[in-house]
């Protein structure tokens, strides 16, 4: 009898594997670098829509502020003007009767002049003419008239005109001594300045 020949199938077997193994392998890394590729081309990108979407976030916060700085600032003159406004209104109806007052002062210069000239002997006509003096004057303050103290108080050019300077012992150096023509305000503007003497 002839003897059989073993072939060595174990050794066949391992030998494909380790080609299947290497294979396989092979497939594995070329994944791994297409992976890897992908995953750095895709970087740059969304780099990109990040950095495109900042930007966009900052030009919004610059135009939210630029339109809230605006907002101010429109609000800011809205309240200037109102007050404006407001003042002007006021200064109207403070200062409407401003002309009718400074006509009516000279009406009381003349009657105060009368009544000074007048002898005062008690007479029903003098108590008649003082009573219609103080409700005139009466109905001037009640307006906002008001008159300027002078004689004695310290020389104040917004409030008094010097005509003449005058020795005396009566008063000292700069102090008023003497009203020519009396002043007044309407709430308290000077509507016309006391004309007065002042002491050297």
């Amino acid at each position: 009898m002839s003897e059989e020949k073993n072939i060595p199938i174990e050794n066949e077997t391992t030998e494909e594997i380790k080609e299947e193994t290497a294979e396989a392998s092979e497939e594995t890394a070329e994944e791994a670098a297409a992976e890897e590729t992908a995953e750095t081309e895709t970087e740059p990108e969304e780099k990109k829509e990040e950095t495109s979407d900042n930007k966009e976030e900052s030009e919004a916060e610059k135009q939210l502020a630029d339109m809230n700085a605006k907002y101010v600032r429109l609000m800011a003159d809205f309240q200037n003007q109102k007050k404006r406004f407001e003042k002007e209104k006021a200064d109207i109806y403070q200062f409407a009767n401003e002309d009718i007052v400074k006509s009516l002062l000279e009406v009381i210069d003349n009657f105060e002049r009368a009544l000074d000239a007048s002898q005062d002997d008690g007479s029903k006509f003098r108590e008649g003419m003082e009573m219609i003096f103080k409700q005139l004057m009466g109905a001037l303050e009640k307006a906002g008239v008001s008159e300027i103290k002078a004689l004695g108080e310290e020389f104040d050019p917004n409030f008094h005109n010097a005509v003449m300077m005058e020795e005396t012992d009566e008063f000292e150096s700069n102090k008023v001594s003497g009203v020519m023509q009396k002043g007044y305000t309407l709430n308290s503007k000077v509507i016309r300045p006391s004309m007065v003497k002042v002491a050297k």
